[in-house]
């Protein structure tokens, strides 16, 4: 197993990961931008472009695409995040020059035909409308946008209808010529790869990709500034958010910070899973998360559960947050690390998620992710540095985001006035 990395003339940056055995590969192109690097006028155009890359190329048309990779026995498929944006094919080895060849069709010569932006535009249309009707995907979103008000880290991923509506052909061709820059993109590959022979074959079909314009590279610094968004909704269960800024993913607290969520609510061992879920059978599910950016974060706790249950609930967690400042246990601490360090090892056992560790890591890091690198930030973690780490984190601005029956939810201000009281 090796990883290897090169950086061709034109910017573009390789990484590939091999996997000893390996009959597959996984590869794809990994972009650094997303949401966040849209004018808030556009908002939806990261993830329109996302799906008008697969519409055709003067080469191939949409359904070529699609099928010329499912006939060779492949899957291909894309995502779109607030700050990075990918597409990637899981191959045989055998078809290691056709996957790379569509790649670079689709990301160098996509037409964007008027008819196919029409039909995915009602498609993206139907995407809204289908997360309008989950409150379990709102709860986030509203989380969000309150996070991070008026900005574009904060704006839907998906877009508005309004705006969605309004994107023409030519917004698509104007977004993609001044951000997918060469030395924005990753190519990486994962599994049965040799690294020499795979730049070669990315340097014959990228080579003509253009540098970045440094006038599209800017995005407004995070504003984190929370309140509190209240959806009142006629749904069997109460979802709520509660939430605190959390670390950006280059913060040397980073390992800490994985290890605070594992204990307080990573787990069925978590403490809030044991107080909540198994002591009280208050909810099915909760838990806590983290969600890191180029300079910002969020911490948070999701909870799910009859709006009956609220008044007992909210309490509890606020409970849980405070006593987590009070400090941990070092069986907690050597659980929380074991679950981390196993956790990503058991992950390097399939290749697409090797592809998409390297590719996000190359874009967020400058460099390769190393296994050996994680375990070692994860084992300096004191219980000293948790607790100190949970004081700073939940003295922060209060966010709360709750969807469904929410007449016995506590007020926010109260909420906010209980976690003060604690310092």
């Amino acid at each position: 197993m090796s990883i290897c990395t090169s950086t061709l003339s034109n910017g573009i940056r390789i990484v590939t990961d091999q996997l000893a055995g390996a009959e597959s590969i996984a590869l794809g192109v990994w972009v650094g931008v997303g949401t966040r690097h849209e004018d808030l006028s556009q908002n939806g155009i990261a993830h329109m472009l996302e799906h008008m890359l697969f519409k055709g190329t003067p080469s191939r048309t949409a359904k070529i695409i699609s099928e010329v990779i499912e006939d060779a026995g492949g899957h291909m498929n894309a995502y779109t995040g607030r700050e990075t944006t990918a597409y990637y094919i899981h191959i045989l080895k055998d078809h290691t020059d056709l996957a790379l060849d569509v790649l670079a069709d689709m990301i160098q010569n996509s037409i964007f035909p008027e008819d196919e932006l029409e039909r995915e535009r009602a498609v993206i249309l139907q995407e809204i409308h289908m997360y309008e009707d989950t409150p379990d995907d709102v709860v986030f979103e509203r989380a969000q946008m309150t996070a991070y008000p008026n900005q574009a880290l904060g704006a839907s991923g998906l877009g508005t209808i309004e705006i969605v509506n309004k994107i023409q052909q030519n917004d698509l061709k104007d977004y993609i010529s001044k951000r997918y820059r060469s030395d924005k993109i990753v190519l990486s590959a994962a599994g049965a790869v040799d690294h020499d022979e795979f730049v070669r074959k990315v340097e014959a079909l990228f080579s003509s990709v253009g540098s970045a314009r440094k006038a599209t590279d800017f995005i407004s610094p995070a504003k984190y500034n929370p309140s509190a968004s209240l959806v009142e909704k006629s749904t069997e269960q109460a979802h709520l958010v509660l939430g605190f800024q959390g670390l950006s993913y280059s913060d040397p607290r980073y390992s800490a910070m994985r290890i605070l969520s594992s204990i307080l609510g990573g787990g069925t061992s978590s403490r809030l899973w044991q107080e909540i879920r198994e002591k009280r059978g208050l909810v099915y599910a909760i838990h806590s998360f983290r969600d890191s950016y180029s300079d910002d974060g969020q911490f948070g706790v999701y909870a799910g559960t009859s709006p009956e249950n609220l008044t007992e609930l909210v309490p509890i967690i606020l409970d849980e947050i405070i006593n987590i400042q009070k400090g941990i246990t070092k069986q907690e601490l050597v659980r929380a690390k074991n679950q981390i360090i196993s956790g990503a090892r058991m992950t390097r056992e399939k290749v697409m998620s090797r592809v998409d560790q390297q590719g996000r890591y190359m874009l967020n890091h400058g460099r390769p992710f190393y296994l050996s690198e994680m375990t070692e930030s994860v084992n300096k973690v004191s219980m000293k540095d948790v607790t100190d780490l949970a004081r700073i984190v939940f003295s922060t601005p209060l966010l709360v985001s709750a969807v469904g029956q929410l007449d016995s939810l506590m007020p926010y201000d109260v909420m906010r006035q209980r976690l003060l009281s604690s310092f």
